[in-house]
């Protein structure tokens, strides 16, 4: 190549320059890939395969429900618990499965990570588009249930729904990120993942109501709206407003000011989607070395 020519290199990317979260428009065909690559190997070699996505949560709706419902005797307060509580249990799962398979993206991919450049947020995107698609039936099942009792969508509910999905959806994307960084280089991060999604139960009105909180914080105002302000609790209640409520005799009361509790919760999922980018990015630097 004489000197006086010049090679036209716009079109190239320099390997480890990337945009972030961005460049998953621009890589769609290797996100499909990877959603393929996820769904198609996560029942291998199993007798039962996509069975066990009605199986699992089936399983531990009949725990819950024994255990809340029939020994604690909820159901008698809550109309039709049995939704209520299977409402709850479909949105938690969804984070659940969400946040620990974008946790553990980067590691159970480490081969490609170390052999090929690609940007790396593919894999959490990926993974958390996975446990969308085995979320699906658990939703299938939801909505059958509702219609068999009566349930009537409406615009505002369906649209609640929607909502909750993407909050649950971006929160789940924002903590898998910062995690799945950690992860690579801190293995001990998936125990804090593990304690998370234990809490994840517990710490959202799922197998009780918001009003026993509210009974037990009267004194702490302040922390019952942190409670309330919580993405996964405020995902749970809209899916309780679009399933539960339409099945009941009266309209499901929240707080007055649930709303701005909603708005805090859409905060806090936009700050955690920054700082996880910002942390995934530090540690990418480093991934082939620590893989």
């Amino acid at each position: 190549m004489s000197a006086g020519t010049r090679l036209d290199v716009s079109d190239f990317d320099v390997p480890g320059r990337g945009r972030g979260l961005l460049d998953v428009f621009q890589w769609r065909y290797l996100l499909r890939l990877l959603v393929r690559k996820g769904t198609a190997t996560r029942y291998r070699n199993s007798v039962l395969g996509w069975v066990w996505s009605y199986v699992k949560p089936a399983s531990q709706f009949l725990i819950y429900y024994f255990v809340m419902g029939i020994i604690l005797q909820f159901h008698r307060d809550v109309q039709n618990f049995a939704i209520y509580l299977f409402a709850g249990v479909v949105i938690v799962n969804l984070f659940n499965e969400a946040f620990g398979n974008a946790t553990n993206a980067i590691v159970d991919n480490r081969a490609l990570v170390k052999k090929i450049y690609l940007p790396r947020e593919l894999f959490p995107i990926a993974a958390i588009i996975v446990a969308f698609v085995h979320f699906l039936p658990q939703l299938v099942i939801l909505l059958l249930v509702c219609l068999l009792v009566g349930w009537v969508p409406t615009l505002a509910g369906v649209g609640g729904a929607i909502l909750a999905i993407l909050l649950v959806v971006a929160f789940s994307l924002g903590l898998g990120l910062f995690f799945s960084g950690l992860n690579v280089r801190f293995r001990d991060a998936q125990n804090f993942v593990d304690l998370i999604k234990m809490f994840s139960t517990w710490t959202s009105p799922v197998l009780y109501t918001w009003t026993l909180v509210a009974e037990a914080l009267h004194n702490y105002e302040w922390a019952f709206f942190l409670y309330m302000s919580n993405p996964i609790t405020v995902a749970v209640e809209l899916f309780h407003v679009a399933f539960w409520e339409a099945t009941t005799d009266s309209p499901y009361a929240l707080p007055d000011w649930f709303g701005l509790a909603s708005l805090v919760a859409v905060g806090v999922t936009i700050v955690t989607l920054v700082v996880g980018q910002w942390t995934f990015r530090h540690f990418e630097r480093t991934f082939a070395q620590d893989l």
